[in-house]
Protein backbone atom coordinates (compact mmCIF):
# COMPACT_ATOMS: atom_id res chain seq x y z
CA UNK A 1 0.00 0.00 0.00
CA UNK A 2 1.20 3.54 -0.73
CA UNK A 3 0.29 4.60 2.81
CA UNK A 4 2.66 2.02 4.28
CA UNK A 5 5.53 2.88 1.99
CA UNK A 6 5.22 6.55 2.91
CA UNK A 7 5.21 5.86 6.65
CA UNK A 8 8.39 3.81 6.32
CA UNK A 9 10.29 6.60 4.63
CA UNK A 10 9.08 9.63 6.61
CA UNK A 11 8.36 10.14 10.31
CA UNK A 12 4.60 9.76 10.78
CA UNK A 13 2.94 13.10 11.39
CA UNK A 14 5.89 15.21 10.22
CA UNK A 15 4.99 17.84 7.62
CA UNK A 16 8.33 18.80 6.12
CA UNK A 17 9.76 19.32 2.64
CA UNK A 18 10.21 15.59 1.96
CA UNK A 19 6.63 14.86 2.99
CA UNK A 20 5.43 17.71 0.79
CA UNK A 21 7.09 16.21 -2.29
CA UNK A 22 5.72 12.75 -1.50
CA UNK A 23 2.25 14.20 -0.94
CA UNK A 24 2.19 15.82 -4.39
CA UNK A 25 3.09 12.49 -5.97
CA UNK A 26 0.35 10.70 -4.06
CA UNK A 27 -2.27 13.33 -4.84
CA UNK A 28 -1.85 12.76 -8.57
CA UNK A 29 -1.46 8.98 -8.35
CA UNK A 30 -3.75 7.52 -5.68
CA UNK A 31 -7.51 7.24 -5.48
CA UNK A 32 -8.85 8.49 -2.14
CA UNK A 33 -12.00 7.73 -0.24
CA UNK A 34 -12.26 11.33 1.01
CA UNK A 35 -10.76 14.53 -0.38
CA UNK A 36 -11.02 17.45 2.05
CA UNK A 37 -10.78 21.07 0.90
CA UNK A 38 -9.66 23.44 3.66
CA UNK A 39 -6.92 23.39 6.30
CA UNK A 40 -8.79 25.05 9.14
CA UNK A 41 -9.75 23.19 12.29
CA UNK A 42 -12.87 21.67 10.70
CA UNK A 43 -11.02 20.40 7.62
CA UNK A 44 -8.18 19.04 9.76
CA UNK A 45 -10.73 17.44 12.07
CA UNK A 46 -12.47 15.78 9.11
CA UNK A 47 -9.14 14.41 7.87
CA UNK A 48 -8.43 12.98 11.33
CA UNK A 49 -11.91 11.51 11.73
CA UNK A 50 -11.80 9.85 8.30
CA UNK A 51 -8.22 8.59 8.60
CA UNK A 52 -8.85 6.99 12.00
CA UNK A 53 -11.88 5.20 10.51
CA UNK A 54 -9.45 3.50 8.13
CA UNK A 55 -10.27 5.60 5.06
CA UNK A 56 -7.77 6.88 2.50
CA UNK A 57 -7.78 10.66 2.95
CA UNK A 58 -6.27 13.69 1.27
CA UNK A 59 -6.50 17.27 2.56
CA UNK A 60 -5.52 20.28 0.47
CA UNK A 61 -5.24 23.88 1.66
CA UNK A 62 -4.61 26.87 -0.63
CA UNK A 63 -2.48 28.72 1.93
CA UNK A 64 -1.29 27.52 5.33
CA UNK A 65 -2.89 25.41 8.04
CA UNK A 66 -5.15 27.66 10.14
CA UNK A 67 -4.32 30.66 7.93
CA UNK A 68 -7.93 31.86 8.03
CA UNK A 69 -10.46 31.87 10.86
CA UNK A 70 -8.74 29.11 12.82
CA UNK A 71 -5.78 31.30 13.81
CA UNK A 72 -7.78 34.44 14.58
CA UNK A 73 -10.29 33.41 17.22
CA UNK A 74 -10.67 34.58 20.82
CA UNK A 75 -8.27 31.74 21.78
CA UNK A 76 -10.87 29.96 23.88
CA UNK A 77 -12.05 26.37 23.82
CA UNK A 78 -15.20 27.38 25.62
CA UNK A 79 -18.64 26.07 26.38
CA UNK A 80 -20.47 29.13 25.13
CA UNK A 81 -21.89 30.50 28.36
CA UNK A 82 -23.65 33.34 26.57
CA UNK A 83 -25.65 30.90 24.41
CA UNK A 84 -27.59 29.92 27.52
CA UNK A 85 -29.36 33.27 27.28
CA UNK A 86 -30.46 32.26 23.79
CA UNK A 87 -31.79 28.99 25.31
CA UNK A 88 -29.42 27.04 23.04
CA UNK A 89 -28.89 24.32 25.62
CA UNK A 90 -27.92 21.66 23.10
CA UNK A 91 -25.03 23.72 21.73
CA UNK A 92 -23.76 24.54 25.23
CA UNK A 93 -23.95 20.92 26.40
CA UNK A 94 -22.17 19.74 23.26
CA UNK A 95 -19.45 22.38 23.58
CA UNK A 96 -18.86 21.59 27.26
CA UNK A 97 -18.47 17.90 26.44
CA UNK A 98 -15.89 18.76 23.79
CA UNK A 99 -14.11 21.13 26.15
CA UNK A 100 -13.84 18.40 28.77
CA UNK A 101 -12.51 15.88 26.23
CA UNK A 102 -9.78 18.21 25.02
CA UNK A 103 -8.86 19.43 28.48
CA UNK A 104 -8.37 15.96 29.95
CA UNK A 105 -7.71 13.54 27.07
CA UNK A 106 -7.30 14.86 23.56
CA UNK A 107 -5.09 17.93 24.00
CA UNK A 108 -4.17 18.67 27.64
CA UNK A 109 -0.87 20.20 26.47
CA UNK A 110 -2.74 22.79 24.39
CA UNK A 111 -6.09 23.41 26.14
CA UNK A 112 -5.74 24.97 29.60
CA UNK A 113 -8.26 25.90 32.32
CA UNK A 114 -8.82 29.60 32.81
CA UNK A 115 -10.67 31.41 35.61
CA UNK A 116 -13.02 34.24 34.61
CA UNK A 117 -14.50 37.04 36.70
CA UNK A 118 -17.96 38.23 35.76
CA UNK A 119 -18.39 41.69 37.37
CA UNK A 120 -21.93 42.29 38.60
CA UNK A 121 -23.32 45.79 38.00
CA UNK A 122 -26.99 45.57 39.03
CA UNK A 123 -28.37 44.95 42.49
CA UNK A 124 -31.12 42.51 43.45
CA UNK A 125 -31.79 40.69 40.16
CA UNK A 126 -28.41 40.19 38.47
CA UNK A 127 -26.69 37.88 40.96
CA UNK A 128 -29.49 35.27 41.04
CA UNK A 129 -29.88 35.60 37.27
CA UNK A 130 -26.17 34.92 36.62
CA UNK A 131 -26.09 32.24 39.31
CA UNK A 132 -28.96 30.33 37.73
CA UNK A 133 -27.21 30.42 34.37
CA UNK A 134 -23.97 29.18 35.87
CA UNK A 135 -25.79 26.42 37.74
CA UNK A 136 -27.02 25.22 34.36
CA UNK A 137 -23.54 25.64 32.90
CA UNK A 138 -21.95 23.66 35.73
CA UNK A 139 -24.59 20.92 35.65
CA UNK A 140 -24.16 20.47 31.90
CA UNK A 141 -20.49 19.73 32.42
CA UNK A 142 -18.91 23.11 33.06
CA UNK A 143 -17.68 22.07 36.50
CA UNK A 144 -16.62 18.53 35.67
CA UNK A 145 -12.83 18.97 35.75
CA UNK A 146 -12.64 22.58 36.88
CA UNK A 147 -14.17 24.40 39.88
CA UNK A 148 -17.74 25.58 39.66
CA UNK A 149 -19.03 29.12 40.14
CA UNK A 150 -17.94 31.13 43.17
CA UNK A 151 -19.67 34.30 44.34
CA UNK A 152 -17.69 37.33 45.54
CA UNK A 153 -18.41 40.58 47.32
CA UNK A 154 -17.17 43.77 45.68
CA UNK A 155 -14.11 43.84 47.93
CA UNK A 156 -13.25 40.23 47.17
CA UNK A 157 -13.67 40.81 43.44
CA UNK A 158 -11.38 43.85 43.59
CA UNK A 159 -8.74 41.85 45.44
CA UNK A 160 -8.82 39.38 42.56
CA UNK A 161 -8.82 42.12 39.90
CA UNK A 162 -7.45 45.37 41.40
CA UNK A 163 -7.30 46.92 37.94
CA UNK A 164 -11.10 47.26 37.83
CA UNK A 165 -12.65 50.54 38.99
CA UNK A 166 -14.52 50.25 42.27
CA UNK A 167 -17.59 51.92 40.79
CA UNK A 168 -17.63 49.48 37.85
CA UNK A 169 -19.06 46.59 39.88
CA UNK A 170 -21.07 45.78 42.99
CA UNK A 171 -19.77 42.23 43.30
CA UNK A 172 -18.65 39.37 41.10
CA UNK A 173 -18.91 35.72 40.16
CA UNK A 174 -16.03 33.51 39.03
CA UNK A 175 -16.28 30.46 36.78
CA UNK A 176 -13.91 28.49 34.58
CA UNK A 177 -13.44 28.07 30.86
CA UNK A 178 -10.33 27.28 28.83
CA UNK A 179 -7.73 28.98 26.65
CA UNK A 180 -5.97 27.52 23.60
CA UNK A 181 -3.46 28.59 20.95
CA UNK A 182 -5.87 28.01 18.08
CA UNK A 183 -3.28 27.95 15.28
CA UNK A 184 -1.08 25.41 17.07
CA UNK A 185 -4.10 23.30 17.93
CA UNK A 186 -5.31 23.22 14.32
CA UNK A 187 -1.83 22.38 13.05
CA UNK A 188 -1.59 19.58 15.62
CA UNK A 189 -4.95 18.14 14.54
CA UNK A 190 -3.66 18.10 10.95
CA UNK A 191 -0.36 16.48 11.96
CA UNK A 192 -2.28 13.86 13.93
CA UNK A 193 -4.33 13.10 10.82
CA UNK A 194 -1.06 12.73 8.89
CA UNK A 195 0.23 10.42 11.62
CA UNK A 196 -2.72 8.13 10.91
CA UNK A 197 -2.13 8.15 7.16
CA UNK A 198 -3.87 11.23 5.77
CA UNK A 199 -2.08 13.07 2.96
CA UNK A 200 -1.86 16.71 4.08
CA UNK A 201 -0.63 19.33 1.62
CA UNK A 202 -0.72 23.10 2.04
CA UNK A 203 -0.16 25.71 -0.69
CA UNK A 204 -2.37 23.47 -2.82
CA UNK A 205 -5.38 25.32 -4.20
CA UNK A 206 -8.51 23.74 -5.62
CA UNK A 207 -9.15 25.32 -9.03
CA UNK A 208 -11.80 22.98 -10.42
CA UNK A 209 -13.90 19.87 -9.89
CA UNK A 210 -13.73 16.56 -11.74
CA UNK A 211 -17.07 15.14 -12.84
CA UNK A 212 -18.50 11.98 -14.33
CA UNK A 213 -22.11 12.58 -15.37
CA UNK A 214 -23.84 14.13 -12.35
CA UNK A 215 -21.20 12.95 -9.87
CA UNK A 216 -18.18 14.81 -8.48
CA UNK A 217 -15.21 12.42 -8.61
CA UNK A 218 -12.37 14.66 -7.45
CA UNK A 219 -10.73 18.06 -7.78
CA UNK A 220 -8.13 19.78 -9.90
CA UNK A 221 -5.46 21.42 -7.73
CA UNK A 222 -2.74 23.97 -8.39
CA UNK A 223 0.45 24.40 -6.40
CA UNK A 224 0.34 27.90 -4.90
CA UNK A 225 4.16 28.03 -4.97
CA UNK A 226 5.05 27.06 -8.54
CA UNK A 227 1.78 26.79 -10.49
CA UNK A 228 1.92 23.05 -11.19
CA UNK A 229 -1.44 21.33 -11.51
CA UNK A 230 -2.67 17.80 -10.99
CA UNK A 231 -5.92 15.93 -10.52
CA UNK A 232 -6.95 14.36 -7.22
CA UNK A 233 -9.56 11.62 -7.48
CA UNK A 234 -11.81 10.42 -4.69
CA UNK A 235 -15.16 8.89 -3.89
CA UNK A 236 -16.30 12.07 -2.14
CA UNK A 237 -15.08 15.66 -1.79
CA UNK A 238 -15.86 17.62 1.37
CA UNK A 239 -15.92 21.43 1.19
CA UNK A 240 -14.74 22.62 4.62
CA UNK A 241 -13.54 26.07 3.62
CA UNK A 242 -15.39 28.26 6.13
CA UNK A 243 -15.88 31.76 4.76
CA UNK A 244 -14.81 30.50 1.31
CA UNK A 245 -17.70 28.00 1.21
CA UNK A 246 -19.70 29.96 -1.36
CA UNK A 247 -16.63 30.53 -3.57
CA UNK A 248 -15.86 26.80 -3.71
CA UNK A 249 -19.57 26.11 -4.19
CA UNK A 250 -19.59 28.36 -7.25
CA UNK A 251 -16.54 26.52 -8.59
CA UNK A 252 -18.44 23.23 -8.36
CA UNK A 253 -21.29 24.68 -10.46
CA UNK A 254 -23.81 23.14 -8.11
CA UNK A 255 -26.52 24.99 -6.21
CA UNK A 256 -25.70 25.18 -2.52
CA UNK A 257 -28.08 24.33 0.31
CA UNK A 258 -26.92 27.25 2.45
CA UNK A 259 -24.82 30.39 2.23
CA UNK A 260 -22.12 31.67 4.53
CA UNK A 261 -21.89 35.25 5.77
CA UNK A 262 -18.57 36.56 7.03
CA UNK A 263 -18.59 38.45 10.32
CA UNK A 264 -15.41 40.30 11.29
CA UNK A 265 -14.04 39.96 14.81
CA UNK A 266 -11.12 42.15 15.92
CA UNK A 267 -8.84 41.60 18.92
CA UNK A 268 -6.10 43.72 20.43
CA UNK A 269 -3.09 42.49 22.42
CA UNK A 270 -1.64 44.55 25.28
CA UNK A 271 1.15 43.91 27.83
CA UNK A 272 0.14 42.08 31.01
CA UNK A 273 1.27 44.93 33.26
CA UNK A 274 -1.32 47.30 31.75
CA UNK A 275 -4.18 45.51 33.56
CA UNK A 276 -3.76 44.32 37.14
CA UNK A 277 -5.78 41.14 37.53
CA UNK A 278 -5.27 37.53 38.56
CA UNK A 279 -8.17 36.36 36.43
CA UNK A 280 -9.64 36.72 32.96
CA UNK A 281 -12.64 39.03 32.60
CA UNK A 282 -15.94 38.71 30.80
CA UNK A 283 -17.66 42.09 30.43
CA UNK A 284 -21.15 42.90 29.27
CA UNK A 285 -21.50 45.21 26.25
CA UNK A 286 -24.71 46.68 24.81
CA UNK A 287 -24.83 43.93 22.15
CA UNK A 288 -22.67 41.03 23.36
CA UNK A 289 -19.72 40.40 25.68
CA UNK A 290 -16.08 41.43 25.78
CA UNK A 291 -13.32 39.03 26.84
CA UNK A 292 -10.07 40.08 28.51
CA UNK A 293 -7.93 36.95 28.42
CA UNK A 294 -4.41 36.29 29.77
CA UNK A 295 -2.17 35.24 26.88
CA UNK A 296 1.00 33.53 27.99
CA UNK A 297 2.86 35.22 30.82
CA UNK A 298 3.15 38.64 29.23
CA UNK A 299 -0.05 39.71 27.46
CA UNK A 300 -3.78 40.20 27.50
CA UNK A 301 -6.01 39.57 24.49
CA UNK A 302 -9.08 41.83 24.38
CA UNK A 303 -11.98 41.20 22.02
CA UNK A 304 -14.10 40.97 20.08
CA UNK A 305 -16.14 42.95 17.59
CA UNK A 306 -18.91 41.58 15.36
CA UNK A 307 -19.48 43.41 12.09
CA UNK A 308 -20.41 42.33 8.56
CA UNK A 309 -17.50 41.90 6.16
CA UNK A 310 -17.92 41.76 2.38
CA UNK A 311 -14.35 42.43 1.22
CA UNK A 312 -11.13 40.37 0.95
CA UNK A 313 -11.71 37.04 2.72
CA UNK A 314 -8.02 36.15 3.04
CA UNK A 315 -6.87 39.30 4.80
CA UNK A 316 -9.63 40.99 6.82
CA UNK A 317 -8.45 44.36 8.08
CA UNK A 318 -9.02 46.00 11.44
CA UNK A 319 -9.89 49.70 11.32
CA UNK A 320 -9.26 52.58 13.67
CA UNK A 321 -12.96 52.41 14.59
CA UNK A 322 -12.70 48.71 15.53
CA UNK A 323 -9.75 49.38 17.82
CA UNK A 324 -11.40 52.45 19.33
CA UNK A 325 -14.52 50.41 20.11
CA UNK A 326 -12.49 47.80 22.02
CA UNK A 327 -10.58 50.45 23.95
CA UNK A 328 -13.77 52.32 24.81
CA UNK A 329 -15.51 49.19 26.08
CA UNK A 330 -12.66 47.90 28.21
CA UNK A 331 -11.80 51.36 29.57
CA UNK A 332 -15.30 51.62 31.02
CA UNK A 333 -14.14 49.32 33.82
CA UNK A 334 -10.38 49.93 34.14
CA UNK A 335 -8.70 52.06 36.80
CA UNK A 336 -5.93 52.98 34.33
CA UNK A 337 -7.36 53.38 30.82
CA UNK A 338 -5.59 51.76 27.88
CA UNK A 339 -4.41 53.89 24.98
CA UNK A 340 -3.42 53.15 21.40
CA UNK A 341 0.23 53.28 22.53
CA UNK A 342 -0.37 50.28 24.81
CA UNK A 343 -1.36 48.02 21.92
CA UNK A 344 1.34 45.58 20.83
CA UNK A 345 -0.69 43.48 18.42
CA UNK A 346 -3.95 43.52 16.50
CA UNK A 347 -5.61 40.74 14.53
CA UNK A 348 -8.86 40.41 12.62
CA UNK A 349 -10.64 37.20 11.74
CA UNK A 350 -13.84 36.20 10.00
CA UNK A 351 -16.52 34.01 11.54
CA UNK A 352 -18.33 31.81 8.99
CA UNK A 353 -21.96 32.34 9.99
CA UNK A 354 -24.74 30.48 8.24
CA UNK A 355 -27.01 32.76 6.25
CA UNK A 356 -29.95 30.61 5.27
CA UNK A 357 -32.20 31.10 2.30
CA UNK A 358 -35.14 31.70 4.64
CA UNK A 359 -35.79 33.10 8.12
CA UNK A 360 -36.00 29.53 9.41
CA UNK A 361 -32.44 28.63 8.37
CA UNK A 362 -30.98 32.02 9.30
CA UNK A 363 -31.37 31.17 12.99
CA UNK A 364 -28.59 28.59 12.62
CA UNK A 365 -25.90 31.29 12.71
CA UNK A 366 -23.76 29.77 15.50
CA UNK A 367 -24.66 26.17 14.77
CA UNK A 368 -23.34 24.19 11.83
CA UNK A 369 -24.96 22.63 8.83
CA UNK A 370 -23.95 19.74 6.57
CA UNK A 371 -25.41 19.13 3.12
CA UNK A 372 -24.84 16.61 0.34
CA UNK A 373 -24.79 19.05 -2.56
CA UNK A 374 -24.75 16.35 -5.23
CA UNK A 375 -23.36 12.82 -5.49
CA UNK A 376 -19.74 12.98 -4.44
CA UNK A 377 -19.82 16.47 -2.89
CA UNK A 378 -20.56 17.39 0.73
CA UNK A 379 -20.36 20.87 2.27
CA UNK A 380 -20.11 21.84 5.93
CA UNK A 381 -20.17 25.36 7.38
CA UNK A 382 -20.99 27.38 10.48
CA UNK A 383 -20.30 26.11 13.96
CA UNK A 384 -17.74 27.19 16.53
CA UNK A 385 -14.12 26.22 17.12
CA UNK A 386 -14.87 24.15 20.23
CA UNK A 387 -17.16 21.74 18.39
CA UNK A 388 -14.81 21.02 15.48
CA UNK A 389 -14.76 17.29 16.30
CA UNK A 390 -18.57 17.04 16.20
CA UNK A 391 -18.60 18.91 12.88
CA UNK A 392 -15.99 16.53 11.50
CA UNK A 393 -18.04 13.53 12.58
CA UNK A 394 -21.18 14.91 10.92
CA UNK A 395 -19.32 15.65 7.67
CA UNK A 396 -17.83 12.16 7.41
CA UNK A 397 -21.18 10.59 8.24
CA UNK A 398 -22.77 12.56 5.39
CA UNK A 399 -19.93 11.58 3.07
CA UNK A 400 -20.22 7.89 3.91
CA UNK A 401 -23.07 7.32 1.47
CA UNK A 402 -20.68 8.07 -1.40
CA UNK A 403 -17.99 5.65 -0.18
CA UNK A 404 -18.56 2.14 -1.57
CA UNK A 405 -17.09 0.16 1.34
CA UNK A 406 -18.41 0.00 4.88
CA UNK A 407 -17.30 3.02 6.90
CA UNK A 408 -16.27 2.26 10.48
CA UNK A 409 -17.64 4.31 13.38
CA UNK A 410 -15.82 7.46 14.48
CA UNK A 411 -13.23 6.97 17.24
CA UNK A 412 -11.76 10.47 17.58
CA UNK A 413 -13.16 10.74 21.10
CA UNK A 414 -10.43 8.23 22.04
CA UNK A 415 -7.57 9.55 19.87
CA UNK A 416 -5.26 11.99 21.68
CA UNK A 417 -3.55 14.58 19.50
CA UNK A 418 0.18 14.36 18.92
CA UNK A 419 1.99 15.43 22.07
CA UNK A 420 -0.81 14.48 24.48
CA UNK A 421 0.40 10.99 25.37
CA UNK A 422 3.04 11.27 28.07
CA UNK A 423 2.53 15.00 28.59
CA UNK A 424 1.66 14.83 32.29
CA UNK A 425 4.62 12.55 33.06
CA UNK A 426 6.99 14.90 31.26
CA UNK A 427 5.61 17.85 33.24
CA UNK A 428 6.74 16.04 36.38
CA UNK A 429 10.10 15.34 34.75
CA UNK A 430 10.70 18.95 33.65
CA UNK A 431 13.68 19.45 36.01
CA UNK A 432 15.43 16.38 34.57
CA UNK A 433 14.71 17.51 31.00
CA UNK A 434 16.07 20.94 31.84
CA UNK A 435 19.27 19.39 33.12
CA UNK A 436 19.62 17.05 30.14
CA UNK A 437 19.26 19.82 27.57
CA UNK A 438 20.81 22.61 29.67
CA UNK A 439 17.64 24.70 29.37
CA UNK A 440 15.93 26.55 32.21
CA UNK A 441 13.03 24.54 33.78
CA UNK A 442 10.64 27.45 33.08
CA UNK A 443 11.55 27.20 29.40
CA UNK A 444 10.93 23.42 29.41
CA UNK A 445 7.46 23.95 30.86
CA UNK A 446 6.74 26.57 28.20
CA UNK A 447 7.83 24.14 25.48
CA UNK A 448 5.76 21.31 26.97
CA UNK A 449 2.68 23.52 26.72
CA UNK A 450 3.37 24.04 23.02
CA UNK A 451 4.63 20.62 21.93
CA UNK A 452 3.61 18.23 24.68
CA UNK A 453 5.53 14.97 24.62
CA UNK A 454 7.09 15.93 21.29
CA UNK A 455 9.29 18.42 23.14
CA UNK A 456 12.28 16.09 22.84
CA UNK A 457 11.87 16.02 19.04
CA UNK A 458 12.20 19.81 19.08
CA UNK A 459 15.16 19.95 21.44
CA UNK A 460 16.99 17.12 19.67
CA UNK A 461 17.22 19.30 16.55
CA UNK A 462 19.79 21.35 18.47
CA UNK A 463 22.12 18.37 18.96
CA UNK A 464 25.65 19.53 18.20
CA UNK A 465 24.60 23.18 18.00
CA UNK A 466 23.73 24.57 21.44
CA UNK A 467 23.26 28.03 19.93
CA UNK A 468 19.91 26.79 18.64
CA UNK A 469 18.71 26.52 22.25
CA UNK A 470 19.18 30.27 22.66
CA UNK A 471 16.17 32.60 22.38
CA UNK A 472 15.37 34.39 19.14
CA UNK A 473 17.14 37.69 19.71
CA UNK A 474 14.22 40.13 19.42
CA UNK A 475 11.50 37.64 20.41
CA UNK A 476 12.94 35.86 23.45
CA UNK A 477 9.74 33.97 24.28
CA UNK A 478 10.80 31.48 21.60
CA UNK A 479 13.95 29.44 21.06
CA UNK A 480 15.75 29.47 17.73
CA UNK A 481 15.23 25.72 17.38
CA UNK A 482 11.46 26.26 17.38
CA UNK A 483 11.69 28.10 14.06
CA UNK A 484 13.64 25.20 12.59
CA UNK A 485 11.11 22.67 13.90
CA UNK A 486 8.28 24.69 12.33
CA UNK A 487 9.85 24.16 8.88
CA UNK A 488 11.10 20.62 9.54
CA UNK A 489 7.96 19.05 10.98
CA UNK A 490 5.07 21.53 11.17
CA UNK A 491 4.54 22.40 7.52
CA UNK A 492 5.75 26.03 7.59
CA UNK A 493 6.72 27.13 4.06
CA UNK A 494 7.06 30.90 4.50
CA UNK A 495 8.27 33.38 7.06
CA UNK A 496 4.66 34.42 7.66
CA UNK A 497 3.77 30.83 8.60
CA UNK A 498 6.47 30.80 11.29
CA UNK A 499 5.95 34.28 12.74
CA UNK A 500 2.14 34.43 12.61
CA UNK A 501 1.02 30.84 13.31
CA UNK A 502 3.72 28.36 14.45
CA UNK A 503 4.77 31.09 16.87
CA UNK A 504 2.63 34.15 17.68
CA UNK A 505 5.46 36.67 17.36
CA UNK A 506 3.38 38.76 14.95
CA UNK A 507 0.92 39.71 17.72
CA UNK A 508 3.05 39.36 20.86
CA UNK A 509 5.75 41.96 20.15
CA UNK A 510 5.32 45.60 19.23
CA UNK A 511 7.67 45.11 16.26
CA UNK A 512 5.22 42.40 15.07
CA UNK A 513 8.03 40.20 13.88
CA UNK A 514 9.90 42.72 11.76
CA UNK A 515 12.84 42.92 14.18
CA UNK A 516 13.48 39.17 14.04
CA UNK A 517 12.40 38.42 10.46
CA UNK A 518 15.96 38.23 9.11
CA UNK A 519 17.15 35.96 11.91
CA UNK A 520 14.21 33.57 11.56
CA UNK A 521 14.50 33.49 7.77
CA UNK A 522 18.17 32.53 8.04
CA UNK A 523 17.29 29.78 10.54
CA UNK A 524 14.72 28.09 8.28
CA UNK A 525 16.59 28.70 5.01
CA UNK A 526 18.65 25.46 5.08
CA UNK A 527 15.52 23.39 5.74
CA UNK A 528 13.46 25.02 2.99
CA UNK A 529 16.31 25.42 0.49
CA UNK A 530 16.33 29.22 0.42
CA UNK A 531 19.27 31.04 -1.14
CA UNK A 532 20.22 34.61 -0.06
CA UNK A 533 17.90 36.12 -2.68
CA UNK A 534 14.96 34.07 -1.43
CA UNK A 535 15.74 35.02 2.19
CA UNK A 536 15.68 38.70 1.23
CA UNK A 537 12.40 38.23 -0.66
CA UNK A 538 10.71 36.49 2.30
CA UNK A 539 11.83 39.23 4.70
CA UNK A 540 10.70 41.97 2.32
CA UNK A 541 7.31 40.31 1.78
CA UNK A 542 6.74 39.83 5.50
CA UNK A 543 7.76 43.40 6.35
CA UNK A 544 5.41 44.71 3.66
CA UNK A 545 2.56 42.68 5.15
CA UNK A 546 3.18 44.13 8.62
CA UNK A 547 3.45 47.66 7.26
CA UNK A 548 0.17 47.25 5.36
CA UNK A 549 -1.60 45.93 8.46
CA UNK A 550 -0.36 48.75 10.68
CA UNK A 551 -1.38 51.40 8.14
CA UNK A 552 -4.78 49.76 7.58
CA UNK A 553 -5.43 50.00 11.33
CA UNK A 554 -5.34 53.79 11.08
CA UNK A 555 -8.11 53.91 8.48
CA UNK A 556 -11.64 55.03 9.34
CA UNK A 557 -13.62 52.29 7.59
CA UNK A 558 -13.45 48.79 6.12
CA UNK A 559 -13.11 49.87 2.50
CA UNK A 560 -10.09 52.09 3.16
CA UNK A 561 -8.46 49.53 5.46
CA UNK A 562 -9.04 46.68 3.01
CA UNK A 563 -7.51 48.64 0.13
CA UNK A 564 -4.27 49.08 2.07
CA UNK A 565 -4.10 45.52 3.43
CA UNK A 566 -4.97 43.84 0.13
CA UNK A 567 -2.19 45.74 -1.65
CA UNK A 568 0.50 43.89 0.34
CA UNK A 569 2.36 41.17 -1.60
CA UNK A 570 1.33 37.52 -1.23
CA UNK A 571 4.01 35.11 0.03
CA UNK A 572 2.50 32.37 -2.16
CA UNK A 573 3.27 33.70 -5.64
CA UNK A 574 0.97 31.44 -7.67
CA UNK A 575 -2.22 31.65 -5.61
CA UNK A 576 -5.28 32.68 -7.61
CA UNK A 577 -7.67 35.29 -6.20
CA UNK A 578 -10.38 34.71 -7.05
CA UNK A 579 -10.26 31.31 -8.73
CA UNK A 580 -11.69 31.58 -12.27
CA UNK A 581 -15.00 29.69 -12.37
CA UNK A 582 -14.61 28.87 -16.05
CA UNK A 583 -11.34 26.96 -15.51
Amino acid sequence: MTKTSQSQSLPPGDLGPAQRDAAWERLGRDHFDVVVIGGGVVGAGIALDAATRGLEVALVEARDLASGTSSRSSKMFHGGLRYLEQLDFGLVREALHERELSLKTLAPHLVKPLRFLYPLTHRVWERPYVASGLVLYDSMGGAKSVPGQHHLTRSAALRLAPGIRRDALIGGVTYYDTVVDDARHTMTVARTAAHYGAVIRTSTQVVGFLREADRVVGVKVRDSEDGRTTQVRGHVVINATGVWTDEIQALSRQRGRFHVRASKGVHIVVPRDRITSDTALILRTPTSVLFVIPWGASHWIIGTTDTDWNLDLAHPAATRADIAYLLERVNEVLVTPLTHEDIQGVYAGLRPLLAGESDETSKLSREHAVARICPGLVAIAGGKYTTYRVMAYDAVEAAAQDIPQRVSPSITEKVPLLGADGYFALLNQAPQLAQTYDVHPYRIEHLLNRYGSQVTDVLDLAAGDPELLQPITESPTYLRVEAIYAATAEGALHLDDVLARRTRISIEYSHRGVACAQEVAELVAPVLGWNPERIAQEVETYNARVDAEIRSQTQPDDIAADALRAAAPEPRPEILEPVPTDG
